[in-house]
C-alpha cells in the first residue's frame, strides 16, 4: 500500500498532513509508524479492526433498504489527532456555549427576559416545531435542561473551529466513540501509549452520576433507567450498550406504568419504582396524554408525575427548541445575553430565510449554498447548492417561498480532512468532529468525540444514514 509519499492535502486544511506535506507535530509519532509498516500490514490492520467490530456487534439499522437491516458502522483506523492547544478552545467554548443554551431553555420556559429584550424575535420562539408550551413555567430538577449534548464542529481552510449545529434533544453515537477507541489502542498500542492519548472509557461512569445526580428527594441510591424506542431504532446499540455499561436497566415504554402518582417498572417481582430515565425518545411520544395520542412507545401520564418533581428526565422535554436550526443562528447572542461574553467557538455565517434580505440572498445564490430545514438532522431535508441540479435547486426554492420560517441557509464550508484508507492507498476524506457534553454538578466534555467521515470522495455528507464512517480522535 502506498502511504504519504504521494499523499496530497490539496487546497484544504489537513488534520495530519500540512500543506506542504509534512506531518503536523501531534500527528509525527503515528505517520512515522505508518510509513515504517511493511506493504500490506496497514491494510491488513483495517481487515482486523472491521472484524473485531463485526463480533463486538457494533451495528446500526438502516431504514428502508432491503439489504438487510443491520450495518457495521464504516470505520478507518487512521485516527484522527487534536493537539491539546485546540481541545482546549474546543472544551472552553463548549462549556460556554452548553451554560447559555440551558439559561436560555430556562429563561423563554418562565420568564421570557431575551424575548422581552427582543434579543430574538417572539415568533421565531413561538412558531417553532420544537417549542412546547406544556413546559411553560416549569423548571426541571436542578435546572438543568440540556444533560447530554452532541455539538456538530467542523473546521475550515483557516483551520479554525466553527459549530455546525446543536444536538440537545437525543444525540446519539457515543457507543462508537468508546468502540472505536477499544479497536485503536489494539491497532496501534505502542503509537497510542507514546502519544499520550486523553482517555474517553469514564463516558458511562460520567452519565451515570449526572443521572444519579438528578434523583428527585435525594434518594440514596436512584433506580435509573434507559428510555428506548426499542430494537427497531437506528442507535438501538448504543442504547443497549451504554445501560449495561451504566448497569442499569434498559426499558421501553411498554415496560414502565404510572400508579399512585409514580413511575414503575414491570418487573418478575411486582412493580419497582423508577427515578431518573435517560430518554431516547423524542418528545412528540414520550406521552401519548400530552404530545402524540397515538404515540406508542412512550408512557401515559409520564409527565404529569414529572411536572410533580417525582421522576427526572435526560434530557427535559422542551430542550428542542435549542436544536431548531434558524435559532441556532441567534446562539453567540444567546451566549453574549446570559454570559456577557463573546463566544469562544464561532457560528458558521447563517442567512435565516424568515427574514426578507437573506432570502432574497438566498434564493439569488442556492448554487453557492447548503440549504436547512430547521427541525430535520440525519443529513435530511438539505440542499448542498454546488451538488445539486438545476432542476433540484429550483423544487427546493419553492419550500422556502412556501414556507421561509422553516429554512436556513451557510456558505459551503470547506471541511478539514484526514488521511483514509482507500482500496490499495491513502486519500483525504472530508470530516466533523461530534464531541459529547454532559451537564450534571458540573459540565463535562469528553475528551475527542465521534469524527465521521464523508467516505465518498469529494462529499461533504458524513451521517451514517448517507453512507458516512467514523475515526478514532485522539485528544494529546
Amino acid at each position: 500500500m502506498e502511504t504519504f509519499g504521494t499523499y496530497d492535502p490539496e487546497d484544504y486544511y489537513d488534520e495530519l498532513i500540512d500543506a506542504d506535506g509534512k506531518p503536523r507535530p501531534a500527528a509525527k509519532l503515528l505517520v512515522d509508524k505508518i510509513e515504517s509498516l511493511p506493504p500490506g500490514d496497514l491494510a491488513m490492520r483495517q481487515k482486523a479492526a472491521e472484524a473485531l467490530l463485526l463480533r463486538m456487534g457494533i451495528t446500526f439499522n438502516v431504514y428502508g433498504r432491503d439489504e438487510g437491516t443491520e450495518k457495521i458502522f464504516p470505520f478507518d483506523i487512521i485516527p484522527r489527532i487534536v493537539s491539546n492547544s485546540d481541545w482546549q478552545q474546543i472544551e472552553s467554548g463548549l462549556k460556554q456555549r452548553i451554560f447559555a443554551l440551558n439559561e436560555f431553555i430556562q429563561d423563554i420556559y418562565n420568564n421570557k427576559k431575551i424575548l422581552k429584550d427582543k434579543v430574538i424575535p417572539e415568533d421565531l420562539i413561538l412558531t417553532s416545531r420544537t417549542y412546547r408550551r406544556e413546559c411553560e413555567g416549569f423548571t426541571p430538577p436542578q435546572g438543568i435542561w440540556c444533560h447530554v449534548t452532541g455539538t456538530d464542529l467542523v473546521r475550515d481552510r483557516d483551520g479554525r473551529f466553527y459549530v455546525l449545529e446543536d444536538n440537545l434533544r437525543c444525540p446519539s453515537g457515543v457507543s462508537y466513540v468508546l468502540e472505536n477507541r477499544q479497536v485503536l489502542k489494539r491497532t496501534f498500542p505502542q503509537v497510542f501509549e507514546a502519544s499520550r492519548v486523553r482517555p474517553v472509557d469514564d463516558y458511562p461512569t460520567k452519565l451515570l452520576e449526572m443521572l444519579e445526580y438528578l434523583a428527585p428527594n435525594h434518594v440514596e441510591s436512584p433506580t435509573i433507567g434507559v428510555l428506548t424506542p426499542g430494537i427497531y431504532n437506528s442507535a438501538y446499540f448504543e442504547h443497549s450498550f451504554l445501560s449495561q455499561q451504566m448497569g442499569v436497566e434498559l426499558v421501553e415504554g411498554q415496560d414502565l406504568v404510572v400508579s399512585d402518582g409514580f413511575v414503575h417498572m414491570l418487573t418478575t417481582k411486582g412493580l419497582k419504582r423508577v427515578d431518573v430515565l435517560y430518554r431516547r425518545i423524542d418528545d412528540d411520544f414520550i406521552d401519548p396524554e400530552v404530545f402524540r395520542p397515538d404515540s406508542l412507545l412512550g408512557v401515559k401520564g409520564l409527565i404529569g408525575v414529572y411536572k410533580a418533581g417525582r421522576i427526572a428526565m435526560a434530557n427535559a422535554p422542551g430542550t428542542g427548541i435549542a436544536d431548531d436550526k434558524v435559532i441556532y443562528a441567534y446562539v453567540p447572542k444567546i451566549i453574549k445575553y446570559y454570559t456577557g461574553e463573546e463566544a469562544i467557538l464561532p457560528n458558521v455565517p447563517t442567512y435565516i430565510c424568515q427574514n426578507d434580505e437573506d432570502r432574497a440572498y438566498v434564493l439569488r445564490h442556492l448554487d453557492q449554498l447548503v440549504v436547512k430545514a430547521a427541525n430535520e438532522s440525519g443529513g435530511y431535508g438539505m440542499l448542498v447548492g454546488p451538488h445539486a441540479t438545476e432542476a433540484e435547486r429550483a423544487a427546493f426554492a419553492e419550500k422556502i417561498k412556501s414556507e421561509p420560517r422553516n429554512y436556513m441557509a451557510q456558505p459551503t464550508i470547506s471541511l478539514s480532512r484526514v488521511p483514509t484508507i482507500v482500496d490499495d492507498h491513502i486519500e483525504g476524506r472530508h470530516v466533523d468532529l461530534r464531541p459529547y457534553v454532559l451537564f450534571g454538578k458540573e459540565i463535562y466534555v469528553q475528551p475527542g468525540g465521534l469524527t465521521r467521515v464523508a467516505l465518498t470522495k469529494g462529499s461533504l455528507v458524513v451521517n451514517s444514514s448517507q453512507g458516512g464512517g467514523s475515526k478514532d480522535t485522539w485528544v494529546l
